[in-house]
């Protein structure tokens, strides 16, 4: 997702971060050498950890910037974790937690 165009569906989005846990390695801590700040993270054993707010019903992390399906973005976008990463927009995950939320398919020459 590219966070300079403001038409990508991605910044109006934001269904996916308000539909799935979000688990990743301890390595990708800031205090482990990663990027992602411990403050948004939660331990759930020594080497896995999970986006605050994920495990929530409902669903949101906290990172998550505005309202889903309007305006949303991811507030550590550059920093996000790899489970993060590798949601592509339109992927079947993608329409899924779009679904959940309502929202229409990702119209594919806005990708």
């Amino acid at each position: 997702m590219s966070q300079e165009n403001p038409e990508h569906p991605c910044l109006r989005c934001g269904a996916c971060c308000a539909a799935y846990r979000v688990d990743f390695s301890a390595c990708e801590l800031l205090d482990e050498g990663g990027t992602v700040p411990m403050g948004l993270a939660v331990e759930v054993t020594g080497s896995t950890w999970r986006m605050r707010g994920t495990d929530h019903q409902p669903v949101r992390c906290a990172a998550l910037v505005g309202k889903v399906g309007e305006r949303a973005s991811c507030g550590i976008y550059e920093w996000r974790p790899n489970p993060c990463r590798e949601l592509e927009p339109g992927s079947d995950a993608c329409e899924q937690a779009r679904a959940r939320h309502g929202l229409a398919p990702v119209e594919t020459g806005m990708l």
